[in-house]
């Protein structure tokens, strides 16, 4: 089997337990860092963050906070009460107290914070001070990379940067294409993918249930449910825009990500768990369909980057309708063209932040899988020359990371310009 340890390597370091919004969270992680490296609360902090970490976290509520959102809060949080040990799950932690010390912290303490034009896509730099000592950090390229240390005079950690989009040290993606995808998918020992598997069943299932029973932002997916309840393709859309509900407004309840992004694991998950229970398919069945969408997601986002103008729910829409259709026994070529016929319908929605309105935008990539996935079944299909659709699956892929690295980055910069026109 072609790619195997790679795509296993991928696999483990994509899906990730993160509790909240990976953006905020990582700026917790590193402030939580910074402050043990410091030894005490620091009484100044200056954080320099590029354009779309300030967009991603301008509007999400931060877990663990009582509502709080933006980049002070996930400062606060982070130093006063961040397991650094955790990660992306370093909140998990947090008491009711830990909360009013928090609002206190922030009440009581200066915290600069500055778009740092001249970066990479995701950067985030902080300093913190006390009277007598100073610390620095930084983050590049995903979500715990850290690749700068300093206490004072002394530089702990200095990773070699260069003008490259990519610096951290994962899995090189280019071995990823849909034909060695699908074969994996179909062939790997399932006792090396079920536990990693089982976790995101759980994990996310757990939180759209939550999003269904309880009030969070616009309700997007209730409101998906009470409108037609006994559709299976609404359900799959509701289940999914549910638990982005209740992640963006503040659920503690952890999810497993797929390239950084929690939407994007809910996304590439929960529509394709909905179909397998409808359809009762074996559970080898159901993880094999999950690897493949984890797997196709990773694939399509790997040109499109972790932060972009272009919503990455897309990819992760796209994969599900790929796996929904994998449920239905579809062989390479019906993957293929679900694929193809999904990006061809959402290309062009935008990411404008982490944010409430993100579950409608995942009903909507979903929605587009599944149609996708509907067209070619009913002999449908777009077309090479129909817009970016071109020859050949992968090279409508990579057509989209093009679209969205490139063609989108002066879209990102209008996009974050129009954002910080208000309080960030």
């Amino acid at each position: 089997m072609k790619y195997e340890n790679e795509y296993l390597n991928i696999l483990k370091e994509e899906l990730k337990k993160a509790m909240g919004c990976t953006e905020p969270i990582a700026v917790s992680y590193l402030s939580a860092t910074l402050k043990d490296l410091l030894g005490c609360i620091p009484s100044r902090v200056d954080v320099h963050v590029s354009g779309n970490i300030l967009k991603n976290v301008k509007s999400v509520v931060v877990p663990n906070t009582d509502g709080m959102r933006g980049i002070a809060s996930a400062i606060g949080i982070g130093v006063v009460a961040g397991v650094k040990e955790l990660k992306l799950e370093c909140l998990s932690k947090v008491t009711s107290d830990d909360i009013v010390k928090c609002k206190e912290y922030l009440k009581n303490t200066k915290i600069n914070i500055y778009n740092k034009k001249q970066s990479f896509i995701f950067d985030i730099s902080i300093v913190m001070y006390t009277e007598d000592d100073y610390v620095e950090g930084r983050i590049v390229d995903n979500h715990t990379n850290i690749v700068y240390l300093r206490k004072n005079d002394c530089v702990i950690l200095d990773q070699p940067l260069d003008n490259k989009q990519e610096v951290s040290n994962l899995t090189d993606h280019s071995v990823l294409n849909v034909a060695d995808i699908f074969d994996f998918a179909n062939n790997v020992e399932l006792s090396k993918v079920e536990d990693l598997i089982n976790d995101q069943i759980t994990c996310n299932m757990q939180i759209a249930k939550i999003g269904l029973k309880e009030k969070y932002g616009a309700n997007i997916g209730k409101t998906l449910l009470k409108s037609y309840p006994s559709d299976i393709s609404t359900k799959a859309k509701a289940y999914a825009a549910a638990a982005s509900d209740a992640r963006m407004n503040g659920c503690e309840l952890p999810v497993v990500i797929n390239s950084g992004s929690g939407n994007q694991g809910i996304t590439c998950s929960v529509p394709v768990i909905v179909y397998a229970e409808e359809l009762k398919v074996s559970k080898e069945k159901l993880i094999r369909a999950l690897v493949l969408s984890n797997l196709l997601t990773a694939h399509m986002k790997s040109g499109i980057g972790r932060l972009s103008a272009f919503c990455g729910a897309v990819a992760a829409g796209c994969a599900a309708g790929a796996a929904i259709a994998y449920l239905h026994n579809g062989d390479l070529s019906m993957i293929s063209h679900t694929i193809v016929n999904s990006l061809a319908i959402v290309s062009g929605i935008i990411c404008d932040g982490a944010k409430a309105s993100c579950a409608a935008k995942i009903a909507s990539s979903v929605d587009a899988g599944i149609l996708g996935f509907k067209l070619y079944q009913e002999g449908n299909q777009f077309y090479s020359g129909d817009g970016i659709v071109t020859d050949g699956v992968d090279n409508t892929i990579k057509n989209v990371g093009i679209l969205a690295s490139q063609g989108m980055a002066e879209t990102d910069k209008e996009i974050i310009n129009i954002m910080l026109k208000e309080r960030f």
